[in-house]
């Protein structure tokens, strides 16, 4: 799945960050300097990917 972060400006000047595509804290650290550059935020909702454990790949090697 790709990775997208989304930007929402409303009317009266507001902003949401949404990540998409990102699993555990991954989320939180790729839109980090969005939150910096648009001030203080008011708020944070978690989606359940946040809650899933990070995938870890292994190399294995097949004898010879």
């Amino acid at each position: 799945m790709n990775r997208i972060i989304e930007i929402t400006v409303t009317k009266d000047g507001q902003t949401r960050v949404e990540t998409k595509g990102f699993v555990g804290s991954d989320c939180q650290a790729a839109s980090r300097f969005l939150e910096n550059a648009l001030g203080q935020r008011q708020g944070e909702t978690l989606k359940p990917a946040f809650y899933q454990p990070e995938t870890l790949h292994q190399q294995t090697k097949t004898g010879t």
